[in-house]
């Protein structure tokens, strides 16, 4: 099965999401349902690793994303697919080494137009490209 980089951004997006509020749902159970996997198919090895690298610095990501905020803002009050959607941009950013920049940034964005809107992928646009402002070289 084929599938591009952006459908395993999106399936990741959509994992993370239903993880925020099913925290014990079984990972393997959400791919199958999401990428319409036959027995035996694995899900992409880059799913995992987005999955499970965002989990894994969920509270560095979430501090990093407070600090990014507007004053007067705080990480709780962001809508949750924005979020996740920031979660898994910061997380290419810094932890992707092979991933270019701009891309990192526009996968997030197409994430935001799927998922969101044009105020949130603006939103999303402004943290991202203040992230990178602030910690790349």
């Amino acid at each position: 099965m084929e599938t591009t980089r952006h459908k395993i951004r999106e399936t990741a997006f959509q994992t993370l999401f239903a993880l925020e509020s099913t925290p014990d749902a079984d990972r393997d159970t959400i791919y199958q349902n999401l990428l319409h996997l036959k027995e035996g198919q694995q899900a992409p090895a880059y799913l995992g690793q987005l999955v499970n690298g965002v989990l894994e610095h969920k509270d560095t990501l979430d501090q990093q994303i407070s600090g990014l905020l507007a004053s007067g803002w705080t990480i709780e009050r962001l809508v949750k697919a924005d979020l996740v959607i920031l979660r898994l941009g910061l997380y290419e950013l810094q932890y992707e080494q092979s991933l270019p920049t701009a891309v990192a940034i526009n996968e997030a964005l197409e994430l935001a137009r799927t998922f969101s809107d044009e105020k949130s992928r603006k939103f999303i646009n402004g943290v991202l490209g203040n992230f990178v402002k602030q910690h790349k070289n």
